[in-house]
């Protein structure tokens, strides 16, 4: 299975360093770390998560990773991450 970033997803991992950053920039490391490496256990774990009905019939899920909500998208051959919020955050 592959693994494939979306383009709002990538800007939503930029955004969210670009925030931390100028707060505490070991933690938006740290963060950004963190979420990739989440999102990277999805190629091990794909059933993770809680499936966001919604969406159906496409599989789209949510995992909490952190003060983080990542959403992502299976597909018989590839795990798409779509989005990436923090938890307390206005969208």
């Amino acid at each position: 299975m592959a693994l494939k970033w979306t383009t709002s997803a990538e800007r939503d991992l930029v955004r969210l360093h670009a925030f931390l950053e100028l707060i505490n920039p070991r933690a938006a490391v740290q963060v950004v770390q963190q979420l990739v490496a989440g999102a990277e256990q999805l190629l091990t774990y794909p059933q993770l998560g809680v499936p966001l009905h919604e969406f159906a019939p496409r599989d789209v899920r949510q995992i909490i990773i952190g003060d983080y909500e990542l959403r992502f998208e299976l597909t018989e051959t590839t795990t798409y991450i779509l989005r990436i919020w923090h938890v307390r955050e206005d969208r």
